[in-house]
């Protein structure tokens, strides 16, 4: 029986709604976040926001969060040429990749989560890398996610297991899910306030753009990180809207 995890959490949509899906599920949920330079650094502010606020709308929430840890990983930034780490312009590469994709990042986040859920004594790893509606990013890919649950599980000698809620669904249904776990919470009213918190407080915006505001919350709009929430909240909604009529 598992009842504890450890949760990639940077403050964005999808890392959010992983955490909300922790704290329905586990008795001790803690929360990790990496400071790689990333251009848009404003997350690492907004995800603070996203735990102060998740904590007053949702206490029986709150009392099971633990520790929050950020790791410098100031070395990373160092050795990627990328959109995120870069004041380059996005792009695709003649790989088929976007520019946006940091080699190695995913597979750093792991391992060092699954040192710190050692040491934390935590038994679960929960992220939010999606196949779904992505970029193509290798190491976002489901096959990757089981390979690192076993390379990680043997080379630390402890079973961790790996839980990926959204690799299967699109950012209209993360959308639905937020709603769905919300309202589960036991909170009157809950679906609607984290979906409220998710449009107010979460930053996915690769510009690090929190000037403008969206019908889905902030962001330059125009970004492919923006695009794809944009296009999710609005099957979202149209789904909602159905739904009532």
């Amino acid at each position: 029986m598992h009842t504890s995890a450890l949760v990639l959490f940077s403050g964005g949509q999808d890392s959010t709604t992983c955490l909300a899906y922790a704290l329905e599920r586990y008795e001790r949920v803690e929360t990790i976040a990496f400071d790689y330079r990333q251009r848009h650094s404003v997350e690492l502010e907004a995800r603070l926001n996203v735990l102060r606020e998740l904590k007053a709308r949702f206490p029986q929430w709150g009392s099971k969060l633990g520790e929050d840890h950020l790791l410098d990983l100031a070395v990373l930034g160092e050795v990627s040429e990328t959109s995120l780490t870069r004041d380059t312009a996005f792009k695709m590469e003649a790989n088929g990749l976007p520019n946006t994709f940091v080699p190695g990042r995913n597979l750093l986040f792991m391992t060092l989560a699954a040192a710190l859920a050692y040491r934390r004594g935590l038994q679960v790893i929960v992220t939010g890398v999606c196949e779904t509606d992505f970029s193509g990013y290798p190491d976002c890919r489901d096959d990757t996610m089981k390979a690192l649950q076993l390379a990680l599980s043997l080379g630390m000698d402890q079973r961790f297991l790996i839980e990926t809620p959204l690799m299967w669904i699109d950012k209209a249904q993360t959308w639905e899910l937020a709603h769905a776990l919300g309202e589960r919470s036991g909170e009157a009213g809950g679906g609607d306030a984290l979906v409220d918190l998710v449009v107010e407080h979460t930053h996915t915006c690769y510009l690090g753009d929190r000037t403008h505001r969206q019908a889905w919350g902030y962001g330059c709009g125009s970004c492919p990180a923006c695009e794809l929430r944009a296009k999710g909240y609005a099957g979202f909604t149209d789904k909602m809207k159905s739904a009532s009529a």
